[in-house]
């Protein structure tokens, strides 16, 4: 049986699972299932499921796919992971009612997890958003999010982690607001708790080396005589809709960054390469547009690979944005290095079977 605090503790490659549709639109099994056994043959540590880069319009009653993609999901996992530790996560959304029922289907699926989502919050106050997390928590292990704004999260406060890392059942912390001020105001009020069981992971595509090499400044906590420093803290790994594509290198990068943090000094190198990965994700999540082709762009680089069919969304409005996929040949053609096309090539027979 999976060790799942200590499992995401050790520091894994979690991909934000897509969504293979065909040309009209509808799940495409093939290429769903060969997306999870890219996952696992890549060394991805685990997957999330029914999160933003899944779209979260497979809830919607005209679609009905929530159940169903996770349990594919599910399904091709275990098959693929066989006796190797993978963590399966699922995205919940809306309000509690909704969340519950949603943690309820992840449960009956054999999820470890669920991302809770609070963009459905966003005019509620601290403790309101407390009382929904610890209900959700008493349903599934909970893995805490912080969104950023511009994909539909909000701001949260450091008060706010500090109370959420009091829940029992929190596992781990997605840090996703694109922002290095609030990125710290999580990684303090984890530290601050004492809680050295709850797992922190970045979210942040715009600085993902940066995150997971910096090893966050000790703190006391406390005054006066009962003062206590805390231990440094780091970023354990990533969940990241980057890490959906370019997978297999994504791992490397983890195993070379965990190699690193072990050493007195950094090598300079790491600005360069932390750079070239950013400059990737600029142009695979379309932030000259705001992030309106972040999906889209993401199918672009799978549909190269041979992994996913078209890059077809559930609202026909989400397209590739003019530009981006010759943003994407440039940064490929920059950084080759960066991405997995010859390991996709090897293994995409098998996948696809």
């Amino acid at each position: 049986m999976l060790d799942v605090r200590r499992h995401l503790l050790e520091g894994q490659v979690i991909p934000a699972h897509p969504l293979a549709l065909d040309a009209d639109r509808r799940l495409d099994e093939r290429s769903q299932r060969a997306l999870t056994r890219y996952y696992v043959a890549a060394g991805a540590g685990g997957i999330a499921v029914g999160v933003h880069t899944t779209q979260f319009a497979i809830r919607d009653p005209r679609h009905g796919l929530y159940e169903p993609v996770l349990a594919l999901a599910a399904e091709a996992a275990g098959a693929a992971a066989g006796s190797s530790p993978l963590v399966t996560i699922a995205g919940l959304v809306g309000r509690t009612a909704q969340a519950l029922r949603e943690a309820r289907i992840a449960n009956d699926l054999g999820y470890h997890a669920g991302l809770l989502s609070l963009a459905a919050w966003r005019e509620a106050s601290d403790e309101e958003m407390l009382v929904h997390c610890r209900e959700v928590a008493d349903a599934i292990p909970l893995f805490g999010f912080y969104l950023q704004p511009a994909v539909g999260g909000r701001a949260l406060s450091y008060e706010f982690w500090r109370s959420f890392a009091e829940i029992p059942n929190v596992v781990a912390v997605k840090i996703a607001p694109f922002n290095r001020y609030q990125t710290g105001d999580v990684v303090r009020a984890i530290s601050d708790s004492g809680r050295k069981d709850i797992a922190l992971y970045s979210g942040n595509d715009d600085s993902i080396v940066m995150d997971l090499l910096t090893r966050f400044p000790r703190r006391e906590v406390g005054g006066g005589a009962a003062a206590v420093e805390t231990e440094p803290v780091h970023i354990a790994g990533g969940l990241l809709g980057h890490w959906s594509v370019w997978t297999h290198s994504g791992v490397l990068l983890l195993d070379e960054i965990k190699r690193a943090r072990r050493k007195a000094h950094l090598s300079a190198d790491w600005l360069t390469r932390a750079a070239a990965i950013t400059e990737m994700n600029g142009a695979l999540f379309d932030v000259r547009n705001n992030f309106a082709g972040s999906i889209p762009g993401i199918h672009e680089v799978l549909r190269r690979q041979g992994l996913m069919q078209g890059t077809w969304c559930l609202d026909p409005c989400e397209t590739l944005s003019p530009g981006q996929a010759q943003e994407i040949d440039r940064v490929i053609r920059i950084h080759p290095e960066l991405t997995d096309d010859a390991f996709v090539a090897e293994g995409l027979n098998e996948w696809m079977r």
